[in-house]
Order: C-alpha cells, then structure tokens, then sequence
C-alpha cells in the first residue's frame, strides 16, 4: 500500500518527492527510510519526540473496544461528514503530484490514527479512497499497517511537521488527538476538508466520577476553535451522542484505551468489580468540518 501514496509523501529531511526502491522509500537527494516488515515506514527523525504516544496495552483494549462496536456511530458520522465535501461530480480530486507514482482520486489522512479504525471504517464507505494513517507510537503505527487494504501506515510527529506534499489530500482526519492546524492547511487540497472529533463534558460521564477517570476539560470545543481560527472556517459541528450498554470487561477496555491509562487509573480497579453486570455509558461527541480559510 505505501507504494501506492509514495507520491503523496515528502521526505522529512529535504521536503522532497519519496519513491518506492525495493523494501524502502527514498528521495532524488539519497535520503532512504526502510519499510519494516509489520507494513509502515519511519518517517520519524531527528531527536525523540516530546510527543507521548499509545502503548501496545492501550491499543489492545482500544481495538478490542473498537471491535465490538461501541463506537460505530462516530464512524458513521465521520463517514458522513466527508460525504458533504464532495463537488457537483460526486469525486473529490486531489492535484496530481508529480512524478510517475499512482495519484489518489480522494486520499484521507488520520492524524493520530491509533488502531486505524475510524480510517478504516471511512474507507470501507468511500471505495474508491485511500488513507494515510499516522502515528507517533510505533506499536500504533504497526497495527495501522494492517488495518484496511487501501491504508498506508507512516510513524511520524505531526508536531514537527507531516511528511507529506503541499496539498496532498482531499481530506484530513482527527480523532481524540493533538492536531497541527499549519500542516494540515498545507497538506490539505483546495476544496478538502479537516473533520475534528472530541469528547464533550458527558462523555463516559457515568464512570468518569466513579472510576476517577480523567475528565473532559469543558472549555474543550471553545479551545478547539480558537486554535483553527484564521487557518480554518468552520462549516459543520454536530454533536453525536448516544447510550451503550457496556459489560465490565468493556469498561476495562473504555479505562484502559484512553488518557486515563497514563494517569493512575488501574485497568483491574476493585470499583469496575463492583459495577453491575452492565453499565449504561454516554457516548457524546462533537463531530465538526473545517474548509480551509480563504
């Protein structure tokens, strides 16, 4: 699969065109990252990254959450959020890069894709897509790798800067994580669109109290927009919320997944024991579409 976005992507050393050369991709300059047998390629250089990524043990609960379908209408809306970037001929076109490369009709990036489930789950209703999963965490971006036949995995810190072309997708993606509006205006194509998912203060709000799991900052949204004003516009925000009746395994997976994991909250807290057999939980987020300020 990353031989088929190579054209999309840059080399973080020099900004220059990457082409796929036997078990790696290289730049006309000499510059070679090696694709590694899980499936992605590092394009993650320089000092380590202050960034904090998800540990194998957080991605596992959060695939197994994932999995059982908890979340599926965050998907669904995702998916329809990029439905409405399309134009009047049903296919949105990103500027054809140069080079010899495959050129994507419509390519997504997810930044912070996690388990590259939200990417996956917007690939399977757009058929014709293809997505560009990254991550800082390298057992994040290793699971990407094998999360959907038309997704590419790249292990990167957004924060330093995408590796990616100037106007290289038609749409970008972020869910529950750290975004970078500057590079994401720039690797975002004329006409494309940014979709930020965050949680609202109701989120899990039947644990968060009895579990002491972190909580959602209630300035969160008003945050959100100050920090996309002047770069974006926003054109959409629609919350989505919703009941789930969770089992205690699922609330394990829900403490382990999330921010909580890094704040003391034990996986095996005697508090889940004491939880019913099953839980009403709200789901509630804020699904919103940013189009590039003119």
């Amino acid at each position: 699969m990353l031989t088929d976005i190579a054209a999309l992507l840059a080399c973080p050393e020099c900004g220059d065109e990457l082409r796929p050369h036997d078990r790696a991709l290289r730049c006309g300059t000499g510059h070679s990252f090696d694709i590694a047998r899980q499936g992605y390629v590092g394009l993650l250089t320089g000092a380590s990254t202050k960034m904090t990524g998800d540990t194998a043990d957080m991605l596992d609960a959060r695939a197994a959450f994932q999995g059982a379908g908890h979340f599926a209408p965050i998907a669904a809306a995702i998916a329809r959020a990029f439905d409405s970037r399309a134009p009047a001929d049903g296919r949105p076109h990103a500027p054809a890069p140069t080079g010899d490369a495959r050129t994507a009709s419509d390519a997504v990036l997810e930044i912070g894709a996690g388990t590259g489930y939200y990417l996956a789950e917007l690939l399977d209703a757009h058929p014709d897509a293809l997505g560009i999963a990254v991550d800082v965490a390298k057992p994040a971006a290793r699971r990407a790798a094998r999360a959907h036949p038309r997704a590419a995995s790249v292990l990167a810190d957004a924060w330093r800067g995408l590796p990616l072309r100037a106007d290289a997708v038609t749409g970008v993606l972020s869910v529950f994580a750290p975004r970078n509006p500057a590079e994401v205006a720039r690797v975002l194509a004329p006409g494309g669109r940014f979709v930020v998912v965050t949680p609202t203060v109701g989120h899990l709000g039947e644990l968060i109290g009895p579990l002491g799991m972190v909580s959602v900052d209630p300035d969160k949204d008003r945050r959100l927009a100050d920090s996309l004003a002047g770069t974006f516009t926003r054109a959409e925000h629609t919350l989505v919320e919703f009941l789930m009746k969770l089992s205690r395994a699922d609330v394990t997976n829900v403490v382990a997944m999330g921010p909580s994991a890094f704040h003391g909250t034990p996986a095996d807290d005697p508090r889940i024991a004491a939880l019913p057999e099953f839980t009403e939980v709200t789901a509630s987020v804020t699904v919103s579409t940013y189009l590039a300020s003119s």
